[in-house]
């Protein structure tokens, strides 16, 4: 049997097929060779969802020549699965999960590891954001697999933590837990969270030196990183900004230069360049890297360091990151 055009009808369907899968078949970004790649999945992370491994592997499947390894975790076994997938040695590692895995993906490969993907699955995803200028974590892998390049990423190292966009250090970080519980729909438990962090808001105090220079004194200390930073244009050191805060005025000043426009100006923010900082405090100092609340001695330092790990990203994202301090505290 045959068509109108002479051709026998199952050849016709038979390269309609093959046009389909063609069509179906997606391209890998032509600047990095992608044979091993590793995926990690955590589904009760804040924004991934319980189906995320199962889209994951589907949009991955779309790619051939790439030998998968996508694992679902759980609580008890992500970082193993995390460390597992580092070790591993792929040409890439993708993270689907929190703010504090991603930092821990991209410290585990380190300058010399393999690339990672870190994608929008927490609460901030301050890193995925500045990466990838998304929070919809299919988009970034998408950007990812198809327009990547080798980026490295510089970033900060502060009392043995990692982080990679910024560190806030002083009772600021306070902040923190009352904004998680906004988002979480706990308006008392917010309420009562922000009356300690007013509490304490001027009774912590911290004193700091950078590099070389004098002793200081401050509310809080933030350090930013190149990725992120509007006042470095290459990766010489981090961007540091001192908040010095005489009362709750000012307190609402910032808050308001931060929602208007850029905080940097406020007359209560110093701003500088270092590569490095001793920061110390008469207790236990809150701080928040990378949008993940940490709880640091009595005294820390800080280190910059040129290339912390290398990632697969499109060579210029659109950082949808906001480093007001109400965002991070």
């Amino acid at each position: 049997m045959t068509d109108v055009g002479g051709a026998p009808s199952h050849s016709r369907k038979t390269a309609a097929k093959a046009r389909a899968v063609k069509a179906a078949v997606s391209r890998l970004t032509p600047h990095v060779p992608l044979r091993h790649v590793e995926v990690v999945v955590n589904p009760m992370s804040g924004s991934v969802g319980p189906r995320a491994a199962v889209e994951c592997e589907s949009f991955c499947q779309t790619f051939q020549g790439v030998r998968w390894n996508i694992t679902e975790a759980g609580p008890a076994n992500l970082d193993q699965l995390v460390h597992d997938a580092v070790a591993a040695k792929p040409d890439l590692v993708v993270v689907l999960a929190g703010d504090g895995t991603a930092r821990s993906a991209a410290t585990l490969a380190g300058p010399e590891g393999p690339l990672v993907a870190p994608l929008p699955g927490g609460t901030m995803n301050m890193l995925p954001k500045a990466l990838y200028g998304t929070a919809d974590w299919k988009e970034a892998l998408r950007l990812a697999l198809t327009q990547g390049v080798v980026r490295p990423v510089a970033g900060g190292e502060l009392d043995g933590f990692s982080f990679y966009c910024a560190a806030i250090v002083g009772a600021p970080a306070l902040w923190a837990p009352a904004r998680e519980a906004v988002r979480s729909g706990a308006p008392r438990l917010a309420w009562l969270y922000a009356k300690r962090a007013m509490k304490r808001a001027f009774a912590g105090r911290i004193r700091f030196r950078l590099d070389d220079g004098e002793i200081c004194r401050g509310e809080a200390l933030t350090l930013i990183s190149p990725l992120i930073s509007r006042a470095l244009e290459s990766p010489v050191g981090l961007e540091s900004a001192v908040m010095n805060l005489k009362g709750a005025s000012e307190v609402f000043r910032l808050a308001a230069n931060a929602v208007f426009s850029d905080w940097r100006a406020d007359p209560a923010v110093v701003t500088t360049v270092v590569k490095r900082a001793e920061v110390w405090a008469a207790q236990e100092m809150p701080a928040i890297l990378d949008g993940e609340s940490v709880r640091l001695g009595r005294k820390a330092i800080v280190k910059f360091v040129p290339c912390a790990f290398r990632t697969l990203a499109p060579r210029v994202a659109n950082p949808a990151v906001s480093l007001a301090p109400e965002a991070q505290t």
